[in-house]
């Protein structure tokens, strides 16, 4: 089903039933990335189609690069290698896709070339100096306007050296960024974590035949150096799947299972606090792609209780908290939020843009410049009329709300589910959810 703008959930229900979640946005955007810079043909099976990832193809696609897409997230990529790359005839704009911009700004920043990449609203809107800074420091020359947002512009830049880097904050697509110019870069770069991220690029890197170092919290590559091609099978996306993981949990009498998800231990914070608040989530059928684990999810209905998020597990689950404010909002007690301010950058700022939906709906809470605290109460919603701030993963949180209102819940500026679950609406009515577009 297209997604429209408005979406309209009705009160009550339950969620029941299997599932399987569409391919991981961070995995697939990478897989098409290494894909092109390889030597030879890369061949991919279940990439998500959603228009992130579109977006990154297309830019791949201007650039020279041969994909052809087939049916159930199936692609074939003709690598050009690292310099078979042409210069775009115009602007490549990556649309809502902050990480096609950043990864592809380490990417592209030894790359010879002279680009600019642009995107919609939201994404110009976004800090870009957190990434052009430790390229500055490797010797590329990529500008952004005067407040640090896009358009990226990239100068022609060919020698990149290595640096020793300490992110301020943890944040895996600066990581990624580096290391995909250290690539190209003379020497071994450094980066240095103040707290594990996700770690898809490195895994992806050794797929793909790249010699890297991970110790601790200290990632090292020697450059330059090129890749070859190999097959790639993209898993569930978690972050997809948090959503019907949170709605199953919250119901009394729920029970979900979603197959084939990746369970990447830097990406299943979202299992561990909803863990924490009593749910009962059971992993099966573990395994592994070749380089990303996998395993079946099955979440039974219970009573949720209220937590402190430990904030190591914040890195973990940054994407999920949307979806986690809700189950927080019906769970017994408060539950407290911090050292999360990343989520004020995101496809909106996901602290206030929750928060004032939730106030809507009749949360209580408050807020801080990093975090949250929600007073859950298991009475759930009522009804409301909900902005989502055209976030994806703001709109799909407020849809599950419905399983715990009194009355009707409609949500606005839902199109840009799009970008990262086009299937959301049927298989939220496939598990029972009373949801409809307006």
């Amino acid at each position: 089903m297209i997604i429209g703008d408005r979406l309209c959930v009705e009160p009550g229900g339950t969620l029941y039933g299997d599932l399987q979640v569409p391919g991981d946005k961070s995995i697939s955007h990478r897989a098409v990335m290494l894909g092109s810079i390889a030597t030879g043909t890369t061949e991919i099976t279940g990439c998500l189609m959603g228009e992130d990832v579109r977006s990154t193809i297309a830019a791949f696609s201007a650039m020279g690069v041969s994909i052809n897409a087939r049916e159930n997230g199936q692609l074939s990529i003709e690598g050009r290698g690292y310099s078979g790359l042409n210069p775009p005839a115009s602007q490549l704009d990556l649309g809502n896709s902050g990480t096609s911009m950043r990864l592809m700004a380490g990417l592209l920043a030894g790359s010879g070339m002279s680009v600019t990449m642009t995107g919609d609203q939201s994404l110009c809107a976004r800090p870009m100096r957190r990434v052009t800074a430790p390229l500055g420091q490797m010797g590329a020359i990529v500008d952004t306007q005067p407040d640090g947002t896009p358009p990226l512009i990239i100068t022609r830049a060919t020698d990149l050296h290595a640096i020793s880097y300490e992110l301020p904050v943890a944040s895996a697509q600066v990581k990624s960024a580096i290391l995909l110019a250290g690539l190209r870069a003379c020497g071994r770069t450094r980066i240095v974590e103040p707290a594990p991220t996700r770690d898809h690029t490195e895994r992806m890197l050794r797929a793909f035949g790249a010699a890297l170092e991970v110790v601790a919290n200290e990632i090292c590559i020697e450059g330059p150096q090129e890749l070859t091609a190999t097959s790639i099978a993209v898993p569930g996306d978690i972050s997809s799947a948090a959503f019907f993981l949170v709605g199953a949990a919250m119901v009394e009498g729920a029970a979900v299972t979603i197959k084939n998800v990746g369970v990447n231990p830097t990406r299943i914070g979202v299992l561990e606090i909803l863990r924490l608040m009593g749910a009962d989530i059971e992993l099966s059928n573990e395994r592994s792609t070749g380089s990303e684990p996998l395993a079946d999810l099955t979440v039974r209905g219970t009573r949720l209780t209220g937590i402190d998020i430990p904030a190591a597990l914040v890195p973990s689950a940054i994407d999920e908290f949307p979806a986690l404010f809700i189950a927080a909002a019906c769970a017994k007690g408060r539950t407290r939020l911090a050292e999360a301010g990343e989520l004020r950058h995101k496809e909106s700022d996901r602290i206030d843009m929750m928060a004032h939906g939730l106030e809507i709906l009749g949360v209580k809470l408050t807020t801080s410049a990093d975090g949250i605290e929600i007073t859950g109460s298991e009475r759930g919603f009522r009804a409301g009329r909900v902005a989502s701030g055209g976030d994806h993963r703001v709109a799909m949180a407020f849809a599950v709300a419905g399983l715990k209102a009194a009355g009707p819940i409609e949500i606005t500026d839902c199109s840009a589910i799009a970008t990262s679950y086009p299937g959301f609406v049927d298989s939220a009515r496939q598990l029972g959810l009373k949801l409809a577009a307006i």
